[in-house]
This record gives structure tokens, sequence and C-alpha cells, in this order.
């Protein structure tokens, strides 16, 4: 063996040079420009699920208002009567035969929870229901008509679904 076939084996042993230094900062930063995005992109997809879940909560309590409005309309004896739980909706005691005025309770989408704050009425009917969540909701403008009394408001418990027949006649006894 020659020589020069063992010279080149000396560059192993060679102490780290410059190059090696860059390299490491240069990966350090990559990986930092990585946790922004990551952390800017978590950041809207947060913004998306909330803002998601603001419309389900619209749909959900337009369908309550909705099951309201038929139950007080469907009453016997001309006077509009209101249930005295949500589960009444799901199959009104007053008629022998099955009426619906809603498939399901649904869960309120902010809290994930099946239980909703009621609004009530003077004989403890439910006149209204809201979202027991105290957070800040992210829409605070251009609601619908019938949201419409929604607008600037600071949390999403602020946001109640009443029957229509209710808010321009019975005055409610209590809210949240």
């Amino acid at each position: 063996m020659s020589y020069k076939k063992y010279a080149g084996m000396k560059d192993i042993h060679r102490a780290p040079s410059a190059v090696a230094g860059f390299t490491y900062i240069a990966l350090l930063i990559f990986i930092a420009i990585i946790g922004v995005v990551l952390a800017s992109a978590g950041e809207v997809w947060h913004m998306a699920v909330q803002r998601e879940k603001e419309r389900e909560l619209l749909f959900v309590g337009d369908q309550f208002r909705r099951a309201l409005n038929q139950y007080s309309r469907h009453a016997s004896g001309g006077s509009a009567r209101y249930p005295v739980s949500l589960e009444d909706l799901l199959k009104d005691p007053r008629t022998p035969a099955t009426q619906r005025y809603l498939r399901k309770i649904y869960r309120d989408p902010i809290t994930g929870s099946s239980e909703w704050g009621l609004v009530k009425g003077p004989s403890g009917e439910i006149l209204g229901v809201y979202s027991l969540s105290e957070d800040e909701p992210i829409k605070k403008r251009n609601f619908r008509l019938a949201d419409s009394s929604f607008e600037d408001k600071m949390k999403y418990s602020d946001w109640v679904f009443m029957s229509k027949t209710v808010r321009f006649g019975i005055k409610p006894v209590t809210k949240p």
C-alpha cells in the first residue's frame, strides 16, 4: 500500500470546519421558521373551526326557534302555549298522535354539551334557548333579520333564540 492511499484517510480525523458550524446555524433557523409557520397555520385553523361552530350555533338555535313557534301554534284552545321541557319538542304530550317539532335535542356546538340555557315564562314554560358559553364570539355583525338582536353581543350566552310570538307578546321572567 502506498503512502498516498493512507494520506486521504487523515482528512477523516480533522477538526470540524467553519462550514459545519454554518450548516448547524442554518438548520436551527430553518426549524425556527417552520415553527412560526406552523403556529400561524394553527391560529388560522382555530379561527376557521370557531367560525364553523358559530354557523352551527346559528343553525341549531334557529331549529329551536322554529320548533318553539310550531309548538305554540299547535296549541289547542287558540292560546299560545309553550313546552315545559325541551323533550316536549320531540313528542308533543298534548296530542294523542305523535307530533314532533324537533328530530333530536341538539348539542350546543360551542360547549359540546346537550345542556342549554332556557328562557322561561311566568308559568315555567320555555320561551327561548341560549348557549351557556361565556366565550366571546367572532361574528359581531351582518346577522340575518331573525338574529339581528345578536349584533355587538360580547358572549355567546347573549345570543338568545326566542320564539317570534314571544318577542312581540309575553315578557320572559328569566333570562341568562
